[in-house]
Order: C-alpha cells, then structure tokens, then sequence
C-alpha cells in the first residue's frame, strides 16, 4: 500500500506551504507535490478602489515584498496617466528598489538559507536557523544582519520608512532625498561591500567543495524570463522582457512588457492555491520557465558594474553544458552578485549630480483606460496590470507575482530532491530538510503569490469532533 509523508509547514520560507511525498511499497518516493494552501483575494477586493490608491493599497499584500509591489503599482498608474517621471524620480524609485534588492536577498541567504549550508542539512532543527549561525559563526551573521539593515536604511532614506513607504505617486514621487541622509548612506558602501564579499568567499568554498552535490541538487533545464536593457544587460527597474530556453538559445528579445499576455498564459492544479505560469507558444507544462536571480544571471550579457561583473564571469563558468546555469542551488550565488550589484547601483545612483533635486512630479490631465507595471523584484518579473473607468475606479486587476512563475520549477525541485534522498523506510530529518532546501532555493514568497484572477480550483471538507470526513465539496 502507497503511503505519503507530509512537511507542513514548511520552514524558513515566507507565506505557508506544505509537501506532499507518495511512497511506493518500498518507500521510494513515486511523486511529490508543493502545496501552496493559503489564499488571498487582493486582485478581486481591490475592485472598485481608485486607481491612486494602488501602490499603497498593494503593498500591503507583503510585509516583506512591499517596496516591489509599490513600484510596480506606481509604473502601471503612469501609464494610466500617460505620463512620465522626472529624472529625479526615476532614480530615486530606483534607489529605493536597490534598498528592497540588498535588504531581501540578505534575509533570504543569511537568515533562511545559510544555516543549511554552512551548519549542515542534518543539524538540530533549534539551531540551524539564524541564532544558531549567529553561535557559530558570530561574525559572518553580524554581516549579514548588516546587509539587511543597509538596504532597509535605504529605503527608509529614499521614502521615509522601512516597510509599506508613501513615496510613489502617479508621475513621480513625493519626497525629495535630503543631502544628509545621502552623506550617511555613501559613509556605507565601503563596509556594505566587504560583507557581500565575504559573504560570496565564503559560498564559493562551499560550492567548490560540494560541486558534485549541488550539481545534482534540484538540476533541471528550463525556459528562463526577465526583464533586460535593449542591449541585454541586466535591468531591474524598467526594460524589455527577455526568455532563453535551456539550452540558452534566445527565444524571445526586446518584448514588449506590456504585451505580456500573449507571451504568458497561466495553468491551474486542484491541489494548490498557487497557479502555474508557463510560456504560451511552448504550451503546458512544457513552457514552465523560471524568473529571479538565476533567470537574470543566465540572461543578460552583463551586469554593468565592475565588481558585480567580475562576479559574474566566475558565475558563467559554473554552467555544466556551457550555456546554462542550471542547478537550484546556484540562486544562492546569483542572489549574493545581486547584492553587491545593488550596493554598486546604489553608489551610482547616490554620484548623480541630480539625485537631490526636488523636481519630482510630472502632471498629466489624461487618463487611460489600463495600465501594466513590471519590474524585476527581488524574486523575479513582477506584473501589475489595472483596468480602469473613465473616473479612475479599478474594474479588474491581474497580477502575476515572480514566486508564481517558479511554481512548476519548485515542485520539480522538490520531486528530485525527494527521489534521490528520501527513503520511507529509513526516514530521517536531514533527508525532509534537504526536500524544504529545493524550496528555499527559489525563496518563495506564498503570501504574495496566492491571489486569483478567475476560477480557482477549491476543495472544502467537513470533518466531525472524531475527525471523520462527514461531508466533501470541490470544483
């Protein structure tokens, strides 16, 4: 008889998931799903709202997310308002995204992933967290803490707080950078730099020394998608769209994002909340991709900043057939380049001679009948996409969050981790922790991802005090 091990919750990730791992009568896994089993309505209540409330209405739908939502919301509304910032406003958006990049990226591998990998998969579930790293490797945690509160000060410098900021508004922003707190911010960089750095030594000397087992961990080819410049660098604010496949042949360049839907399409599963994004013309589930740093890093032809670009040629030798970089665990070396390329961004942006300028807004009397904003956030392409009546109120809104699109990716992940390191009839910790690694190498946000534009599969059962299934509905 068929027997199903169950990791519920699944830890260190943000949002709530489940797995599912099916045994056979040995007890190999025969299959194994991700279950996504929270749902939120956000695209249906925001119906009705006005359009400028969106980017401060939107954010709320993460606490760690909030500054992607925010300018993804604040990109739609321009186009609503056929309008476009000024200069000024358009850096300061996009220091402020950089404070989001270096802040997220930090939490995800020094406070949820790096316990696994340098405290072990097999460490005692009470320390192999972030405590426990701080106990062992004190130094390398306070870096890491560090990091976080540099790219949170950035956003409280840039917008006025932290989390859920009042800053973008259609045309622009509403808050000039005062002089002092860019003098702060650039006293910074130096050590901002150093941590990443040693951060990146040190994730280097363990994939060297576990090159074989991060080969084959969670290792699968995919189409890819991001968001490029017109000449293929990486973008994170604004650009084109971008998809390779896995053999890292170009499939589609300088796409329209606003066109999106004819690029993307989106398949349900009657056993998870979280949809499953692909890429029409390859159909389902053939056309799943991946989005995020290892999707960006396999993309572009370069960064554009020296020290992240260094980076990145050691990055590209990782690639086992010479094109991709395929293996899951390797968005955690993506993510760290993606810091220090945002600390570099970060030092730019504060150069600019405009960058303290209090012209800030451009006016528009126009209103369009829809809008779509998408940026690159921190865990890959973010789409926003309003519709509106002729007095501003939200009709319908479709949003196609970047942990959504990495939903096929991480069940796949999870399936092969589990057939080749889960044994029913031995079972131990260590192997389901390795099962919830696969996930957090895509550092998924589930409280983001799991908001529904049309027909969702739904399962409601009934169970009596005894728990015995009195009664089932589904459709």
């Amino acid at each position: 008889m068929s027997r199903v091990i169950k990791i519920d919750p699944i830890t260190r990730v943000e949002g709530h998931g489940r797995v599912t791992l099916h045994l056979d009568e040995e007890g190999a896994v025969e299959a194994a799903r991700f279950h996504v089993v929270e749902f939120r309505g956000f695209e249906k209540f925001c119906e009705g709202r006005h359009f400028s409330e969106m980017p401060t209405l939107t954010e709320r739908i993460c606490g760690i997310c909030p500054v992607s939502h925010h300018l993804a919301a604040a990109k739609a509304l321009d186009v609503i308002c056929d309008v476009t910032p000024p200069p000024t406003a358009t850096k300061l958006r996009e220091l402020m995204h950089m404070g989001q990049l270096i802040q997220s990226h930090a939490l995800s591998f020094f406070h949820l992933s790096a316990p696994d990998l340098l405290l072990g998969f097999d460490a005692p579930p009470a320390k192999r967290n972030i405590f426990g790293l701080i106990a062992e490797q004190p130094e390398l945690a306070k870096k890491g803490i560090g990091l976080r509160k540099f790219g949170q000060d950035v956003i409280a410098a840039v917008a006025g707080r932290k989390i859920h900021p009042d800053f973008c508004v259609p045309g622009g922003v509403n808050r000039a950078l005062a002089s002092t707190d860019r003098d702060a911010l650039s006293a910074r960089i130096a050590d901002a730099k150093s941590w990443v750095h040693d951060g990146l030594t040190l994730l280097r000397g363990y994939l060297e020394q576990h090159r074989e087992f991060v080969a084959r961990f969670a290792t699968f080819p995919s189409y890819y998608l991001c968001l490029t410049t017109p000449d293929g660098d990486l973008e994170h604010y604004d650009g084109l769209l971008r998809v390779k496949d896995g053999a890292g042949k170009l499939v589609e360049d300088r796409y329209d994002p606003a066109n999106y839907l004819s690029l993307i399409a989106e398949a349900t599963e009657d056993w998870s909340y979280l949809k499953f994004p692909f890429y029409r013309p390859a159909g389902y589930p053939e056309g799943s991709y991946r989005v995020g740093p290892l999707a960006r890093l396999n993309n572009c032809e370069r960064i554009g900043t020296p020290e992240a670009d260094a980076e990145l040629a050691y990055f590209r030798s990782l690639a086992t057939d010479g094109a991709m970089v395929e293996a899951s665990m390797y968005f955690h070396y993506a993510r760290l380049i993606e810091i220090l390329f945002g600390i570099e961004r970060v030092e730019q942006l504060l150069s600019e001679p405009d960058i303290l300028s209090d012209d800030l807004i451009a006016e528009s009397t126009n209103l369009k009948s829809e809008g779509v904003g998408v940026i690159e956030a921190p865990r890959g392409t973010l789409f926003h996409h309003y519709f509106v009546d002729e007095h501003g109120s939200i009709e319908k809104v479709n949003l196609i969050i970047a942990s959504g699109q990495n939903n096929q990716a991480m069940n796949q992940a999870v399936t092969q981790v589990a057939r080749e390191h889960v044994r029913g009839n031995a079972l131990e910790e260590a192997m389901l922790n390795k099962v919830e690694a696969a996930i957090r190498c895509y550092d998924p946000c589930l409280s983001c991802s799991t908001h529904a534009l049309g027909q969702m599969p739904l399962r409601v059962q009934l169970y009596d005090v005894e728990q015995r299934l009195r009664s089932e509905i589904s459709r």
